[in-house]
């Protein structure tokens, strides 16, 4: 449970207000709610609804959990953090809005 317990304190660091008391849980900041799920087993990516989500992952986990997302093609945005000890980096960023001329 410690990938769960550090993801909890990035978004807390972060600005946002974090709810719920189990491994999947909700952060808050503003208008953007993200549905936060610490991934314990990449190959098995659990049901989603809500529009953005961030999967937390240990780094031998974070390439077979992109290959998954980028298979089953969700219908959200989504990002991946890769937790390795103390330190975290943000390894997909979704894409943001497309500029037109």
């Amino acid at each position: 449970m410690r990938l769960v317990e550090q993801a909890k304190s990035i978004f807390a660091e972060l600005g946002y207000t974090v709810e719920g008391t189990g491994p999947v849980f909700r952060a808050e900041r503003k208008w953007k709610v993200v549905h936060v799920n610490p991934v314990l087993e990449p190959e098995e990516l659990p049901s989603a609804t809500g529009q953005f989500h961030c999967f937390v992952a240990r780094p031998d986990d974070a390439d077979v959990l992109e290959r998954e997302l980028e298979r089953t093609n969700p219908n959200y945005e989504w990002a991946i953090i890769v937790v390795d000890g103390d330190d975290y980096q943000v390894e997909r960023v979704p894409p943001g809005p497309r500029a037109s001329a």
